[in-house]
């Protein structure tokens, strides 16, 4: 199954009753494994989780810990961007040169970088450990 087919597949059980948008992220690790996550909204707006977060805490869940490639696709005509937030956890277990893409329910895709989407971005090295 490719990242588009699985992001595609799991948008469809996000959980959007407020916002009506419903997303869904897959995600390919070094291993080539795909892992996959949708939205999950709650009355407690906005307390709810991204699908890049599920798909995340899916790919940690079992034990892998580094992302070569994500692919997000939302209920929008054109391609949406991941969040900053999980632009952030993205590169927890991403490097800057990490493909992102980002695409429309239609297939419309574009590719970018992780470096591309947040430079200068946060992490370990400034907490001074390596």
């Amino acid at each position: 199954m490719s990242l588009f087919e699985a992001a595609k597949f799991v948008r469809k059980n996000a959980h959007a009753p407020y916002s009506n948008f419903h997303v869904g992220a897959a995600l390919r690790t070094a291993s080539g494994a795909i892992f996959s996550g949708c939205n999950v909204e709650n009355a407690a707006y906005p307390e709810g989780t991204c699908a890049e977060a599920g798909a995340i805490a899916a790919m940690a869940a079992a034990g892998e810990r580094v992302i070569v490639e994500i692919l997000v696709v939302a209920d929008a005509d054109q391609p949406v961007t991941p969040c900053g937030g999980c632009r952030q956890k993205i590169s927890e277990f991403a490097d800057k040169d990490a493909v992102v893409i980002i695409a429309s329910p239609k297939g419309e895709q574009f590719r970018t970088t992780l470096g591309e989407l947040l430079p200068g971005s946060f992490g370990l090295g400034h907490l001074g450990k390596s």
